[in-house]
């Protein structure tokens, strides 16, 4: 079978629009796709640490909302726990009162630094001095302890005992103590 000069032109016609078809398909279609799909891999490949990071967050945003009602009450029985009005007002009288039960009768306190508090928005601390001019070492100590124990907002955070030349058996005690107040 003899293909005639017109069947010629229309099969290299065709292999040239087949060739153009190929062509215009990898250059045109193909191309643009694996270009935007290797920039779109390279922009999911950036986003995946920020996502595990987000994930981290939400965990633990979570476990701060199962923490919240504890907070909240720990943060209520902290409130309840200081009286309301003026810490000079109410912490001396509270501190002579202690002491007072304690045997020692005569202390002196005095409001010496005030600072706010870094953990507690909403809070500051205040830092008391508390001198007992007369007391015997033994019930200093046990009142001591019993101040931080009945005290929960109340931290000793220095003693100085000098003992007194008059009378040997008594010592005079500076107690440095830090509390929690309102703003």
């Amino acid at each position: 079978m003899k293909l005639g000069k017109e069947e010629i032109q229309k099969i290299v016609l065709g292999a040239i629009l087949l060739a153009g078809l190929i062509y215009c398909y990898f250059a045109m279609l193909l191309g643009p796709l694996s270009t935007g799909q290797a920039k779109a891999q390279k922009t999911i490949a950036t986003l995946d640490p920020q996502i595990a990071e987000a994930k981290k967050q939400v965990q633990k945003t979570e476990a701060v909302k199962k923490q919240a009602p504890t907070a909240n009450a720990v943060m209520e029985q902290l409130k309840a726990g200081i009286p309301e009005g003026a810490p000079v007002a109410w912490f001396p009288p509270r501190m002579a009162d202690f002491f007072k039960r304690q045997g020692i009768d005569k202390t002196l306190t005095r409001l010496t630094n005030e600072f706010p508090e870094k953990d507690l928005p909403g809070f500051r601390k205040l830092v008391w001095m508390i001198d007992v001019p007369k007391v015997e070492f033994a019930p200093l100590g046990i009142a001591i302890a019993g101040l931080e124990n009945e005290e929960p907002l109340l931290e000793v955070t220095n003693v100085s005992i000098e003992a007194v030349k008059e009378d040997p058996q008594y010592q005079h005690a500076i107690l440095t103590v830090a509390t929690l107040v309102k703003q």
